[in-house]
């Protein structure tokens, strides 16, 4: 049987947070940098797909492509690391010093990768400057706007609603990860993955790495949004509730109800595989 338990998923989330975190900065710069235009790809197919259909789920049912081939290629996404890191640290497994340096450089890597898509993307439909007419060029403006300054103007509801929706998009994100190792075989993985991300697109939430194309882009196509109100009105608060999400309702949520006691490396004689100097978090 291909399929793995929940007990066993566990395990396997764990390990692999401790393989995340145990990463080369050269490595996580790389597969962050590979992630993030894979995914900002992703978008532009989803966004094509409902232009061409007038079907907006048209696009969330194809967006899942992106994130399949992100996990199957071994790259680094963060919004699923938000999920699998604190596992590893939780059980004294990894340090917190190592999980904040993952998540660094790989936000430096998406916005790499996000930002060379978007300039190679921008080039085709607009022509190399000389044509405004492609459809995705309106979806892109509107998008960046939408995401920004429509925030703005609620003022602080608007952060909180910004939030509220990243919460939600990892909630969903996160579990994609997780999924990913809910079976051997590549379909069962492919489809496992699918499922959930497919959900969050649909909704309509916030995605921090789907962001870092989509503003910018935006921005470079003309939106009426400054690099204050993208990082300020999105980008920071969407990465928050991101890691809220991933980390309260997937991650943490799924691991207690499954894990009778905390399996920690120093009670239970595992090996401590992250053998970085950095104060290690966990409950005891």
């Amino acid at each position: 049987m291909s399929y793995v338990t929940p007990t066993r998923l566990i395990d396997a989330a764990v390990q692999a947070g401790i393989a995340k975190a145990n990463l080369s900065i050269g490595q996580l710069l790389a597969r962050g940098t590979l992630a993030g235009a894979i995914l900002a790809c992703a978008t532009t197919l989803a966004y094509t797909g409902t232009a061409q259909t007038g079907l907006p789920l048209v696009g969330a049912l194809i967006f899942p492509i992106g994130f399949v081939m992100i996990v199957l290629l071994g790259l680094e996404l963060v919004t699923g690391s938000f999920a699998l890191i604190p596992l590893a640290v939780l059980e004294g497994r990894t340090s917190v010093g190592r999980m904040l340096r993952n998540f660094g450089v790989v936000i430096v890597g998406h916005l790499l990768g996000c930002g060379l898509y978007a300039g190679l993307y921008l080039a085709t439909i607009t022509r190399m400057g000389t044509d405004q007419t492609h459809p995705l060029i309106a979806t892109l403006i509107a998008a960046a706007e939408a995401k920004t300054t429509g925030y703005e103007i609620l003022g602080a509801s608007g952060i909180a609603l910004v939030i509220i929706k990243a919460i939600l998009c990892n909630w969903m994100v996160a579990f994609g990860a997780i999924l990913a190792l809910s079976s051997t075989s590549t379909g069962g993985k492919i489809v496992a993955m699918w499922l959930p991300v497919c959900m969050f697109f649909a909704l309509g939430f916030e995605h921090a790495v789907v962001n870092m194309f989509v503003i910018p882009a935006g921005m470079l196509l003309g939106a009426d949004v400054s690099i204050g109100q993208w990082w300020g009105w999105n980008q920071l608060p969407v990465l928050v509730g991101n890691f809220i999400g991933a980390v309260t309702l997937c991650a943490g949520l799924f691991y207690f109800s499954h894990r009778t006691h905390i399996q920690r490396a120093d009670a239970v004689g595992l090996p401590a595989e992250a053998a970085a100097p950095e104060p290690v978090l966990a409950l005891r």
